[in-house]
């Protein structure tokens, strides 16, 4: 049992142990002091007998000493012929002076009857008189006698001395102090009193640990406390209306109180007993028997209904437990419906973890129909609305709402038996359906013979699920958020009770959690379905006509849906075409709406023929914006558009490529021969996170017939699959000549598309051409008005070479206000530049593009002159007769350029050239 006792602090654990051996409140304090007292009380006791003893030893030692050193001395040889000598002093004095020494006595004195002293310690008293109680001594008895001289307490002994004839010649008396034989007793007093003191340490520890032994049995309490406390617990355990177990940690019976035996029909020899070996259930006896804590669990004793509380006194008490018992046989009656609420309880649990699995309205309609067979019903249909099944609102209202189509059927083994899957069904006013619909209520039918509203849905069907055993049915309505969205139908067939009153609250409840799940497909069907709406009108419906590359693409959302994604092919000036691939990070209408206002932005840029760099610095201010209108619009809280990009701009005249990217994987270039190449280009951050910062742009030149490959990055990254292992895999897809875009699109798709893509895929493959030299003419013309003639006679030459003199003469006019307008507005060098291209989809047509450069990076602009003016119709004149016109920046100044369509019709007659000239002016200014 633990020593620490509830309400007091474990930090003054040691302090409580320590100070409770001597506090008097506890039996274990009163009983350590008391054994202290007796052991004290003894120790001194034998000390005083000790001592006693010793001071009698000395006594005795002190007169045994001087007797035997006077008898010794006295009979000693040679004694008696020393006295008959002339000078007996000095015969006898060194005698007794060594004999003195060995005997350790203070003197040993001679005396003559007469009472001369003859030898004696001090020598001033030799031949003294001295008059003592010798007259025992010379009568010849010896005899010992105790005086107090001024050496303090002594002893004295006295011997006659002999002759030969046995008379008394002399005295020897020997003195000696008690204090001198005193000494050798002192010497061992410490070891005396140092053994006490052990024996008292001994004695007063052994005392302590018993008393903490009995502490620690007692938990500190005093008599009154125990006798309380045994009080207490004898009331209780006989008075309360609980039976009481406590069992020991080998599994024996240690207690039961009167209740316990009563309520087990324990026999009286119980205690100490195993618990298996009290013939107890064989449940219940494994209960008491383990370490396994319970509460308030239901056992059967005999005829009795028990409720078992268990709990365990480890680590606070001796290894154990406690057991309540309570009778609770009055709930027997209810113990099947409560494991029925239980079961069900669970059931509900696994419904919330299989239902809604998917955000698909089928799918989360045939999980519902999974989860209640067979454990609540044999066979159960789902029906819901039409416009839930498209991800639409349906009406709140209930009434009216006869038509629904069976969206999934379990358990059901005849095909024909019931209505199938994605039939459209229109129930009758009186089915259970229908009612159920109406009153937004369950409807219970418990023996469908009786029912006649269902039996005159279609009577023939009735009678089929009648002879096959269904027998019972139960509809409840599905509702999630005020919206109504079908109806779920349980059937009991043969076999199973028919459906009563409590298990409509069961139904009621899986309905409902069943119909938020479904709710949520809706939505989410609905969400995806404008999203892929959106996205559809933001992606490029058909590629544009264009003579520099022959195009193909792919486009794949992502499983978890529509993402941003995009790709773009933009004709450019001069037979120039931008290759896009971008990507927006997210999926739902946000990317798309994203995407769809970058892609916008991107032609916008390109149609102002910018350069590739400062195209992706522009769209990186633009990004920026976004963001910051977001989060001003949000409080702070908006969401961050986190984008790439990659632009792309190929010229066929040259077979230049330049390319920038904004954190986007880098293309991939597919030479003739087959081989595959990465090209490495500048690093620049996403768009967005640019900082102002400028792009860098990589120009490189591509052989002709060339595939440039540009993606977005759920093509070679996946959650199975690293960056470098997807390259690899592209580079293996790609590599092979004489493969067509479109074939090199399959093929990729192929070898790299995932089971379950969990990002976008954009691809781009496009196989290059270049414009031959007998497409191009070009002329160099000096800064002089009369170099414009001939430069429209070579440029009629070379339009009569190509087949083209029916728009010879709109094309010299053009080629000559273009000329004009650099000679007396631009700057040297000024050159001349006529194309004429071919589109791949249509070999038969084409344009015809006419450039002039010079040196200045002035623009001209398209104005409407005035009556008085002399010039500025030129440039009206050449948007006037070609298709489009622009000025793009090159490093060296501007080309002004123009494009005439060759198809049918597409330019006008040189007759009704009087009728736009003169339209110019207004006849009342003439």
């Amino acid at each position: 049992m633990r020593t620490h006792r509830p309400g007091r602090p474990r930090q003054e654990r040691g302090a409580w142990r320590s100070g409770s051996l001597l506090s008097v409140h506890s039996l274990a304090g009163q009983v350590f002091l008391l054994e202290l007292a007796i052991v004290v009380l003894l120790v001194a006791a034998a000390l005083v007998a000790l001592v006693v003893q010793a001071r009698r030893d000395v006594m005795a030692d002190a007169r045994h000493r001087t007797l035997t050193a006077a008898q010794t001395f006295a009979n000693s040889a040679g004694i008696v012929p020393a006295l008959n000598s002339a000078n007996p002093t000095a015969v006898l004095e060194p005698r007794a002076e060594a004999a003195r020494k060995a005997a350790g006595v203070d003197a040993i004195v001679v005396y003559g009857l007469n009472g001369i002293t003859l030898t004696h310690s001090d020598p001033n008293q030799i031949g003294k008189h001295i008059i003592g109680p010798y007259a025992k001594a010379a009568t010849g008895k010896p005899f010992t006698s105790t005086f107090q001289g001024s050496l303090g307490l002594s002893v004295i002994s006295a011997v006659p001395v002999r002759g030969p004839d046995g008379s008394v010649v002399a005295i020897v008396a020997v003195p000696v102090t008690v204090e001198k034989v005193q000494h050798r007793l002192n010497t061992q007093l410490p070891v005396l009193f140092g053994g006490a003191a052990m024996a008292l340490v001994v004695a007063a520890g052994g005392s302590g640990l018993v008393s903490r032994r009995l502490r620690r049995q007692t938990h500190g309490l005093g008599p009154t406390e125990m006798t309380r406390m045994y009080e207490h617990h004898d009331a209780v355990l006989h008075a309360v209306r609980e039976g009481v177990l406590i069992v020991g940690g080998d599994g024996r019976l240690l207690l039961a109180n009167d209740e316990a035996r009563r309520l087990l029909d324990l026999p009286a020899d119980t205690e100490r007993r195993d618990i298996t070996d009290l013939g107890l259930d064989e449940d219940l006896a494994g209960l008491l028997a383990s370490d396994r804590p319970a509460t308030d669990e239901v056992y059967l004793a005999a005829d009795r209904l028990l409720a078992v509380s268990k709990r365990l006194t480890a680590p606070h008490g001796p290894g154990g437990s406690v057991v309540t018992l309570r009778d609770t046989t009055e709930l027997r009656a209810l113990s099947g419906r409560a494991e029925v609420a239980r079961e069900r309880l669970n059931w509900l649990y696994d419904a919330g973890l299989r239902i809604g699995t998917t955000l698909d309205v089928k799918r989360t309609a045939e999980e519902l129909a999974e989860v209640a067979v067979p454990r609540f019903a044999d066979i159960v249909t789902v029906e819901l609305l039409d416009p839930v099944l498209r991800g639409e609102e349906s009406s709140g209202a209930t009434a009216g709402i006869t038509e629904l189509r069976r969206s999934a059927v379990v358990g059901l083994e005849e095909d024909d038996l019931l209505h199938p899957v994605g039939e459209l069904i229109r129930f009758v006013p009186g089915h259970p359906v229908s009612a159920a619909m109406a009153d937004g209520r369950p409807v219970l039918i418990g023996e469908l013979s009786a029912s006649d509203g269902w039996r005159d849905q279609h009577p023939e069907r009735a009678r089929r699920i009648l002879d096959h055993g269904i027998h019972s049915m139960l509809v409840v309505p599905l509702r999630a958020r005020g919206v109504v969205l079908g109806a779920v139908d349980f059937w009991r067939a043969k076999g199973s009770p028919s459906f009563e009153d409590d298990d409509v609250s069961f139904a009621e409840e899986l309905a409902a959690r069943a119909a938020v799940c479904i709710d949520n497909a809706r939505r989410y069907t609905r969400e995806h379905a404008m999203a892929v709406t959106l996205q559809h009108s933001l992606l490029p419906r058909a590629l544009p006509e264009q003579s520099a590359l022959d195009v193909a693409y792919r486009y794949l959302p992502a499983q978890s849906g529509v993402g941003g994604d995009w790709f773009d092919v933009i004709p450019l000036s001069g037979t120039r075409v931008a290759l896009v691939v971008g990507d927006v990070v997210g999926h739902g209408l946000h990317a798309a709406a994203t995407m769809g206002r970058l892609r916008t932005a991107v032609r916008n840029f390109a149609g102002l023929d910018m350069p590739v760099e400062e195209l992706l610095g522009r769209l990186d201010e633009l990004v920026a914006q976004i963001d910051t209108e977001e989060v001003a619009a949000e409080y702070g809280q908006g969401m961050v558009t986190g984008a790439t990009c990659q632009y792309a701009v190929y010229d066929p005249t040259s077979g230049r490529l330049a390319v920038a990217t904004a954190g986007h994987p880098g293309p991939a270039v597919v030479r003739p021969d087959g081989t595959v190449d990465f090209p490495r280009l500048p690093v620049s951050p996403p768009l967005g996170l640019g900082a102002g910062l400028p792009v860098e742009t990589a120009e490189l030149t591509v052989p002709e017939g060339s595939r440039l490959v540009l993606y977005t990055d759920g093509l070679i990254e996946d959650r199975i699959r690293d960056l470098d292992v997807g390259l690899e895999a592209l580079r293996d897809a790609l590599t092979g000549p004489n493969l067509t875009p479109e074939a090199t699109c399959a093929a990729v798709m192929e070898a790299m598309l995932s089971d379950r893509p969990r990002d976008d895929i954009a691809l781009l493959v496009a196989r290059t051409h270049r414009l031959g030299p007998e497409q191009v003419a070009e002329w160099d013309v000096p800064r002089d008005p009369a170099a414009v003639a001939p430069v429209r006679t070579a440029c009629a030459r070379r339009l009569a070479e190509w087949g083209l003199e029916q728009v010879g003469f709109t094309a010299e006019l053009v080629l000559s206000e273009l000329i004009t307008n650099a000679i007396r507005y631009g700057a040297e060098p000024i050159a001349v530049r006529l194309l004429r291209t071919v589109p791949i989809s249509s070999p038969g047509a084409g344009t015809l593009i006419f450039e002039v450069s010079d040196g200045s990076s002035t623009s001209p602009r398209l104005r409407r002159a005035k009556a008085t003016d002399e010039g500025g119709r030129g440039l009206f004149l050449v948007a006037r007769f070609a298709e489009r016109w622009g000025t793009r920046y090159t490093p060296t100044g501007k080309v002004i350029w123009a494009e005439q369509s060759l198809h049918g019709g597409a330019t006008p007659e040189a007759e009704g050239l009087d009728e736009v000239l003169l339209g110019q002016w207004d006849d009342t200014a003439l």
